[in-house]
């Protein structure tokens, strides 16, 4: 067994790229063992901003060999009378390079076969690994690409070297221009010499020797204990941020941990706008006190050593002063209006080509919001209308033209700044969330309101001129919004009705549609239901509970959920799959509309009275357990009736020669259907019988 390494050595490349493709190589190396019958242990990666490495141990120096089988024609095409081989074999097994002679026989469910048996003698390992290494260097998946000088294939960033041993030897093969070989290089600045690789182990020590820490778990660990010491000694602390972290550890191949600090002055500055100048801007890890407020000081980690500490943190303190110098110019620029100033600006700005501007989408949210809240909050409604307005008048500052990611964030500071009350400026600072998977939802009812507004605003709009989302292609995304509006309507318990809101939402950008009225709310329901299902996977519910209840529609979002929790539950009892099939002969054998009511007095067979009074037993009940929201009671009574069905459908002819007996037990059906219809559609739970 002998071990396989490969550094691909080049320009730094961006920290977002580094994890991906190298979890690509891994995934495609291990790929490339199997399907050529070598075995080889699991891949090791490793990885800085200018080297992607992989180590498999364990591996096979020759494939093993291996017999491929062919089926060819018929015996009786392939042999003639005297069993002398016809045409059809000689020409199968020359097609397969072996004698006619070596063709063997094979039974089919098609009959007797001629079968050709070709052996493959196992290659070299080496070999194969040279034919197929450069392939994989070009697929390597980036964002983006690009070639250098007279270079022609495309690469994430210039590429240096490669060095791809098998064994301790290097393999034979180049990558446009580039031959492979033995030879890594060392820290850029601290030790850029070349050194030689024999086996993993020396290259690890190696790598010390040349300012590398190239395992990128001990590097971010490494990382983490630096900067949580220096905030420590600060009398501070940091906060957990896996996303950062994980940015800063691929911009280093060598890190140091740097304090630097700001003026104090520039806390006076919104928190966000601090912290999102540090983090996203500078890559900067902010230092919290003990009551969570931001001290003047940040913790930035270098790729130089500690010698050159006092330069490099001169140098980052500048660049973050520029900064916010420029943030405080912007801050006190925009409020020298107040925010309704912005409002007529909007007018400006396009929201979507098709969709008008972003003045006339404030008009619609606006519109919408009042209606949710006249339903939800009546008393707010004044509150909702008018942190609609102002909801999107920020866009058009200077802070937000700088700092987009801060858009509400600066209209909820520059509203209060204005005079508005609090309740509508935490409702503009809130209203564009969740903006993300695991963003946190609006707190207040009002930007709750807001946001669903403006979501299902974006949704409506879109759909409604064509932009339908399509496989991977969501450029508005309207899967996003419709899941952030299903979280907040749970999390608010807001029952309202989903298709009137909808509804609601169509009349305000009638004039702006392309489609019809039905095609967009289909369209729009499909979209929920799925986004819907995904949720509640995501939550351990049964698929299939999910979907007999969402087969049913969506209305109310809160009782959905709560109904795929009472049939989650209900799957869960020895009783139910007897209950569940009752109640599906019931459904199906109602094919078509049945229009009428039920005539006691031709219910002339015992089984038929029987399931009629227990009928008229449960109704009630049932409607009343259904009226209060009390779902698993609902449930629980209609099995009550499932005796009575079963004895029904053995002793009772449905289908009747009698018109009036037939319409008259088909009307019982489907009021006992009606029962369960709201609530879920059977057909749709899997049974172990089926």
């Amino acid at each position: 067994m002998a071990e396989f390494f490969i550094e691909i050595g080049s320009e730094e490349i961006p920290s977002g790229y580094v994890e991906p493709a190298l979890r690509y190589m891994k995934k495609e190396l291990s790929s490339f063992f199997a399907k050529n019958r070598i075995d080889a242990e699991v891949p090791k990666t490793m990885g800085t901003p200018r080297r992607l490495i992989i180590s498999i141990k364990g591996v096979m120096e020759m494939q093993e060999d291996s017999v491929d089988e062919f089926l060819g024609p018929g015996v009786s095409l392939a042999y003639d009378d005297s069993g002398q081989p016809t045409k059809a074999a000689i020409g199968f097994a020359r097609g397969k390079g072996i004698d006619v002679a070596d063709l063997t026989r094979k039974q089919t469910p098609k009959g007797e076969v001629v079968c050709a048996k070709v052996e493959n003698k196992g290659r070299s390992t080496p070999s194969l690994l040279n034919e197929y290494l450069p392939k994989l260097i070009n697929e390597i998946p980036f964002q983006k690409k690009m070639r250098w000088e007279n270079k022609t294939r495309p690469f994430a960033r210039p590429l240096h070297w490669i060095a791809a041993l098998f064994d301790g030897k290097a393999l034979e093969f180049e990558f446009d221009g580039i031959v492979n070989g033995i030879v890594s290089r060392g820290h850029r600045f601290l030790n850029p010499e070349k050194f030689k690789i024999k086996t993993l182990e020396s290259y690890l020590d190696d790598c010390k020797q040349h300012f590398l820490l190239v395992d990128p778990e001990k590097r971010k660990k490494s990382i983490l204990e630096q900067v949580q010491q220096l905030a420590k000694q600060a009398g501070g602390h940091i906060k957990e941020d896996e996303d950062l972290a994980n940015l800063v550890n691929y911009l280093v191949e060598y890190p140091v941990a740097i304090k630097g600090d700001f003026d104090s002055r520039f806390l006076e500055l919104p928190e966000e706008l601090l912290v999102i100048t540090m983090k996203y801007h500078q890559k900067y890890f902010p230092i919290w006190d003990k009551r969570d407020k931001l001290l003047p000081c940040f913790i930035t980690v270098s790729n130089m050593p500690a010698s050159d500490e006092n330069e490099i943190k001169k140098g980052n303190e500048r660049v973050l002063r520029a900064r916010l110098e420029d943030a405080r110019f912007f801050y006190d620029e925009d409020r020298k209006k107040s925010l309704e100033d912005f409002v007529e600006s909007l007018k400006g700005v396009v929201f979507q080509k098709k969709l008008g501007t972003i003045y006339e989408k404030v008009d619609r949210i606006t519109a919408l919001a009042g209606i949710l809240a006249s339903q939800i909050c009546p008393k707010k409604e004044t509150q909702v209308r008018r942190a609609a307005r102002l909801s999107k008048a920020d866009l058009v500052s200077q802070m937000v033209f700088e700092f987009p990611e801060l858009q509400g964030i600066m209209g909820g500071y520059y509203a209060v700044h204005s005079g508005e009350e609090a309740e509508v400026a935490q409702a503009i600072k809130e209203h564009y969330r969740p903006a993300f998977a695991g963003d946190g939802l609006p707190s207040g009812e009002l930007g709750a309101i807001i946001a669903v507004a403006d979501k299902l605003d974006t949704i409506i709009g879109c759909i409604g001129v064509g932009l339908i989302p399509s496989g991977s292609e969501d450029p508005y995304g309207l899967r996003r919004h419709a899941l952030g509006i299903l979280q907040i309507v749970l999390d608010q318990g807001w029952q309202i009705s989903f298709q009137n809101t909808v509804e609601t939402s169509l009349d305000l950008i009638e004039k702006e549609a392309k489609l019809g009225k039905d095609e967009i709310k289909n369209h729009v329901e499909d979209l929920f239901s799925q986004r819907y299902k995904t949720l509640l996977i995501g939550e351990n519910f049964p698929y299939d509970a999910i979907d007999c209840v969402l087969s049913t529609g969506i209305d109310s979002i809160v009782d959905v959920k709560a109904k795929v929790a009472a049939f989650s539950d209900l799957k869960k009892q020895p009783y139910f799959e007897s209950i569940a099939i009752a109640f599906r002969r019931v459904a199906r054998i109602l094919d078509k509309k049945v229009d009428g009511e039920i005539d006691p007095g031709l219910l002339n067979e015992p089984a038929e009275k029987q399931l009629y009074e227990a009928f008229l037993k449960v109704r009630n009940p049932v409607l009343g357990h259904l009226k209060k929201k009390e779902f698993p009671k609902a449930l629980e009574k209609m099995g009550e009736i499932k005796p009575s069905v079963d004895n029904f459908f053995e002793n009772v002819m449905v289908m009747a020669e009698d018109p009036s007996l037939c319409t008259n037990r088909q009307c019982l059906l489907r009021d006992i259907s009606f029962l369960f219809s709201d609530l879920a559609d059977f057909s749709k739970i899997v049974l172990k019988k089926d």
